[in-house]
């Protein structure tokens, strides 16, 4: 799972759509790219809005100077539309700024933004255009019209009033970015002072989200009950740190020598007047509401099926998260075939082990032993560093390039532990001054079982999400969208294949480790029947929660925590195998097109170059890649 500093996340994901103002925190993170001059205000188009204040540009004469100029415009207008994505990117020129991200005024801007954007890209013509070029129109194409379907009347009907959830709302993440530990730097005076700035357009906005949810409430689209009760837990803990202990409040307990001793008295009063008199009682209004007004006309259902408007905005929400237009029938069924071969693979391994029992009295087993519980929060960092010590010796047999950010492996902040996955991972910036995160999460150690520790790493850090997002962001030769954003399909999907590569990298040689990887591998498939179970076949949370500990090895609290989260964030738990089954099946034609020519380098880096691609992207610019390299007769026999 990717997420801000993910995402979305990014949750991994984190697509450059945004349906309702929470996924905004799926967006990711690097430096400013294109003209480093002011910004228009924000709802300019990006037509017209693009390079406001920046120095006069040649008018472009090739499609090729007018295909990036268009990029560069619509960046730029959007990094001014949505100042959040620049902090992300580690770019500064609107670090005063929170946004908007709820208005009318804001989701029309988006809209006529998408629609400018795909206005100019038909004016350009794609046949005369290289094939990176070509790539990257395709990307922009896709992406941008579906932004634009993502803010129709009929879809914010759907996703506006339901500005708040536990896994990807503002309230999760903007903590972080206050912290002096996440993606905002806090090195001088002037980072203390737009970070003040930043939080009161925060407090604006928890306002704002209060006025969306009453509307939903008067059109009956609402959040599900349990959704409520855990936002209402996450606030009551923000609001139980206090004052000088208070997330917010640690920028100003740890000043860095440029903060010199005469401002920091001042900087400290001026923060704790800040979070007593108006963040403290803003979340406290945010509680209350959603305590006592939200939650007692919240619905009891929840899938979106069972909510106006749902069922479309599912069949959205799965073309968006993974790039393909399958049915919510067809992908039930993908799932179920899924968990029954991967099953057969644990079922070898029990017999490997010399286990005697069933399958789930093996599952029992592996989530009961005690030689399989972390001992300590300490003992979880100390397995985590050795892992990647491991990978890292051998990582060079499959990949020729690797990311010049370093990777740092941390805890999930106390805060949201509880209602977090198991990983996730926060990038970094090109230059390496904010390294790539991978956070652990520590809480209720009888419920992280080491034997899934080599997976999780693969996913989250190297040679997954790290590697993935890092190679693009740190790659300027490509468009910005390409370079910063992304879908969830690509993302989640490539990760995951990264879990495919343990035994390539010297991983699994422990039977209970694969046995790890085989659980987390069936948890993704399990995703794909029971997202779709909830959303679109009217399963219950319990019910979706029996089904994943009859079928795995999973404890309570972590099934408990991934239905949850299907719950909170719709069809984004799909893209994953969905993803993976692509990239994998690519590499399988690959091998048997090139034969002994196959170099897993290469495929890697033909995979990982042009950045986070729409899956009918990515198989078009592998197919060509084969053709181009396969004699025509392999090539008839491959076609």
């Amino acid at each position: 799972m990717r997420i801000p500093g993910h995402s979305a996340g990014r949750i991994g994901s984190a697509g450059p759509a945004r349906l309702a103002a929470g996924a905004a925190a799926l967006l990711g993170a690097s430096v400013a790219v294109g003209a480093a001059a002011a910004s228009p205000a924000p709802g300019g188009s990006a037509a017209t809005a693009g390079n406001a204040g920046a120095p006069a540009v040649a008018r472009p004469d090739t499609p090729h100077e007018s295909l990036r100029a268009l990029f560069v415009q619509s960046d730029e207008a959007r990094l001014a539309r949505n100042p959040l994505d620049a902090l992300f990117r580690g770019d500064l020129r609107h670090a005063d700024r929170f946004g908007d991200y709820l208005s009318d005024a804001y989701f029309a801007a988006e809209r006529r933004a998408a629609e400018d954007d795909l206005a100019a890209l038909a004016r350009i013509d794609r046949a005369a255009l290289g094939p990176a070029d070509r790539i990257s129109y395709d990307v922009f194409r896709y992406t941008r019209d579906l932004d634009r379907r993502g803010y129709e009347p009929a879809l914010l009907a759907a996703t506006a009033v339901r500005p708040v959830d536990h896994f990807a709302g503002f309230h999760t993440f903007v903590p972080q970015i206050a912290s002096g530990e996440g993606i905002a730097a806090f090195d001088d005076v002037a980072a203390y002072e737009s970070n003040l700035k930043r939080l009161a357009g925060y407090v604006a906005y928890l306002d704002a989200a209060i006025g969306r949810m009453r509307q939903g409430l008067a059109t009956g689209v609402t959040q599900p009950k349990l959704v409520v009760r855990n936002v209402v837990e996450q606030l009551d803990n923000l609001l139980a740190e206090g004052i000088e202990g208070s997330t917010f409040y640690k920028p100003v307990l740890k000043f860095p020598a440029a903060v010199h001793e005469a401002e920091r008295a001042r900087l400290a009063a001026r923060y704790a007047s800040f979070i007593r008199e108006r963040l403290a009682p803003a979340h406290a209004r945010l509680r209350d509401f959603m305590r006592d007004e939200y939650l007692p006309k919240a619905r009891d259902s929840v899938g979106l099926g069972q909510m106006p408007g749902g069922a479309a905005l599912y069949r959205y929400l799965i073309e968006q998260r993974t790039t393909t237009t399958m049915t919510p029938e067809a992908i039930h069924r993908i799932g179920l075939a899924e968990v029954a071969r991967i099953q057969a693979g644990m079922e070898r391994v029990r017999e490997q082990v010399g286990f005697a029992g069933t399958r789930q009295e093996f599952a029992r087993f592996m989530t009961t032993d005690p030689r399989f519980v972390p001992p300590s929060r300490e003992a979880i960092a100390t397995a985590f560093e050795a892992i990647d010590r491991r990978v890292r010796a051998v990582v060079d047999r499959e990949f020729a390039r690797v990311p010049r950010s370093p990777l740092s492996i941390r805890p999930v902040p106390a805060f949201k532990e509880r209602t977090s996955a198991s990983g996730s991972y926060q990038n970094g910036t090109p230059d390496g001054s904010r390294p790539g995160v991978f956070y652990y999460n520590a809480y209720d150690l009888p419920s992280r079982s080491t034997w899934g520790f080599e997976t999780l790493f693969l996913h989250e850090a190297i040679p997954g999400h790290h590697y993935q997002v890092m190679l693009s962001v740190e790659n300027a030769a490509l468009p910005p969208f390409q370079r910063f954003d992304g879908n969830t399909a690509y993302v989640e999907g490539w990760a995951l294949y990264a879990e495919q590569l343990g035994p390539r990298l010297g991983l699994f040689t422990d039977p209970y480790q694969l046995y790890g990887h085989y659980n987390d591998e069936l948890i993704r498939a399990m995703r794909l029947v029971v997202d779709t179970g909830i959303h679109a076949l009217g399963w219950s949370r319990d019910q979706s929660i029996d089904y994943m500990l009859e079928n795995s090895a999973m404890s309570r609290t972590d099934a408990t925590a991934e239905v949850e989260r299907y719950i909170a964030i719709p069809a984004q738990a799909l893209a994953y195998k969905l993803g993976q089954l692509t990239i994998s099946r690519l590499r399988a034609e690959s091998e048997q097109a090139l034969g002994e020519d196959f170099d897993p380098r290469e495929f890697h880096s033909q995979v990982l170059d042009s950045g986070a691609l729409p899956l009918s992207v990515l198989e078009d610019k592998i197919h060509a890649w084969l053709a181009a390299r396969t004699p025509p007769a392999r090539s008839g026999a491959r076609g």
